[in-house]
């Protein structure tokens, strides 16, 4: 697999402390669900550059993991009037969904709009990377 400069980057930001990611799109805590054990794991959690970082807690070394956000779409979903929560669906089926919750419903919006605004910024310059990949050799040359 070939490398890219975000893999490099996401990479690199993984290594380093949360309050080290320079200018984030969103951070805070978010509730994970783990399907397996049908319980809530609270991370602290950065948005940047579509990936989102998880953290065991504000004070990590570093990253428990993170998502390349890239080709996933967000929902909210309802589960009852107490609770909303944030369903991010992968662009194929062998890839997991993910869901999050961030306690109550205007902190799950922030959410929603930061990871929809991270997504959206990465899939324009994938496109424009494809577009310019796919023109004739003579048009690429400088």
């Amino acid at each position: 697999m070939q490398n890219h400069v975000w893999v490099d980057v996401t990479m690199h930001n993984i290594s380093l402390p949360p309050l080290a990611i320079k200018n984030p799109e969103c951070l805070g805590l978010l509730h994970q669900l783990d399907k397996n054990k049908d319980v809530w794991v609270q991370h602290y959690c950065i948005v940047k550059d579509g990936c989102l970082y998880f953290y065991s807690s504000i004070r990590s070394t570093s990253a428990l993991g993170g998502i390349y956000l890239q080709g996933y779409t967000v929902w909210e979903q309802s589960v009852n009037s107490k609770r909303s929560i944030i369903e991010l669906r992968p662009p194929s089926e062998e890839f997991k969904t993910f869901y999050l919750s961030a306690g109550n419903a205007a902190e799950n919006k922030r959410w929603i709009t930061s990871l929809k605004i991270s997504i959206n910024k990465w899939l324009p310059l994938h496109q424009a990377i494809q577009d310019f990949m796919s023109r004739p050799l003579e048009e690429t040359r400088m």
